[in-house]
């Protein structure tokens, strides 16, 4: 128990010893007019940099990763499929994912978030 409590004393003093050498890493002294414009080869900026980002792109990006990183999760299933005692809790796992993955699909098709026009 001692252990314990030594680990998260010592693990909440190094949080807070890199959050503040962080903070004073972090300031900027000088943020001028030449630091905050954004540098397009050496010309002069045209028009606006803070350019309105489509928020539709911005769910569909978010929906592809989270989508990607569940199938990238499916592969050690099938590293335990091979095991003679394993295989009940690895298909029922295999079968729990899969529907809550099925169903994450159906909630964003109904939704709407997977259509690209309104």
């Amino acid at each position: 128990m001692e252990k314990v409590v030594l680990s998260i004393l010592l693990a909440a003093l190094l949080g807070f010893i890199l959050l503040f050498v962080g903070l004073f890493l972090g300031i900027s002294f000088y943020a001028g007019r030449e630091k905050v414009s954004p540098f397009e080869c050496g010309f002069d900026p045209i028009g606006s940099s803070r350019v309105p980002f489509s928020l539709r792109f911005f769910l569909l990006a978010v929906i592809f990763v989270v989508f990607d990183v569940e199938i990238v999760l499916l592969f050690p299933v099938v590293m335990f499929i091979g095991n003679s005692w394993m295989w009940i809790s690895s298909y029922l796992t295999l079968l729990i994912f899969l529907v809550l993955l099925f169903g994450g699909v159906i909630h964003e098709w109904r939704e709407g978030s997977l259509e690209w026009e309104m």
